[in-house]
């Protein structure tokens, strides 16, 4: 028929809170960023945990801006969030 594939990016898995995988091995395969319906940015990550895909949704600046860095070359990339003191990191 001539025509592509969508070029919408679907998410698989169950979400997951932050807190389920806080310092736990993870490996983060892509994002999107999208305005918050509350206030700033609502931060969607593909990540897999234990074999398992699951996508994980946070307004924390810190990762935010984190991921903002990684160039697309480097996805997916191995990784864990941990918590400093108010705000939430990969390391």
């Amino acid at each position: 028929m001539g025509i592509s594939k969508p070029s919408i990016q679907t998410m698989r898995g169950d979400k997951i809170k932050v807190e389920r995988v806080l310092n736990r091995d993870i490996t983060v395969h892509s994002y999107t960023l999208s305005e918050s319906k509350y206030k700033g940015q609502l931060l969607t990550v593909q990540i897999e945990t234990n074999g398992e895909f699951r996508v994980l949704f946070t307004g924390s600046t810190g990762l935010i801006d984190q991921i903002r860095q990684v160039k697309d070359d480097d996805f997916p990339f191995s990784t864990k969030i941990v918590k400093e003191t108010e705000y939430y990191e990969f390391t």
